[in-house]
């Protein structure tokens, strides 16, 4: 675990809630924050990324996509127990036919 300002780096790897699959470290070293299979993710985090603080857990579904241009391709997130959403950065072993098939959420 790496300590930056207002983000606690967790490279590690995990079984997906959603999909069941082994999911390896970030292979860029970053922080892993999603299933590069499935893309869901899990409601951890509370108030500083990486935290694993959250006590909802719920399973996050990737619900849309945009292209910021400082961040790249980012995907949105939506809790399947709150309702809480989050756009995470993709990582180089998404699969990218899934993320291409999210919905473009409108920029306004």
């Amino acid at each position: 675990m790496h300590i930056r300002k207002n983000m606690i780096q967790n490279n590690e790897g995990f079984k997906c809630k959603n999909c069941r699959r082994v999911v390896e470290p970030h292979p860029g070293g970053s922080c892993r924050n999603h299933c590069p299979h499935c893309l869901y993710s899990l409601h951890v985090d509370l108030d500083v990324p990486g935290d694993r603080a959250n006590d909802c857990q719920g399973l996050m579904a990737p619900i849309g996509m945009e292209n910021n241009k400082k961040k790249g391709i980012r995907i949105l997130h939506m809790c399947k127990t709150c309702g809480f959403q989050i756009y995470n950065r993709t990582a180089p072993d998404d699969d990218w036919e899934l993320v291409c098939c999210l919905s473009r959420v409108p920029q306004g």
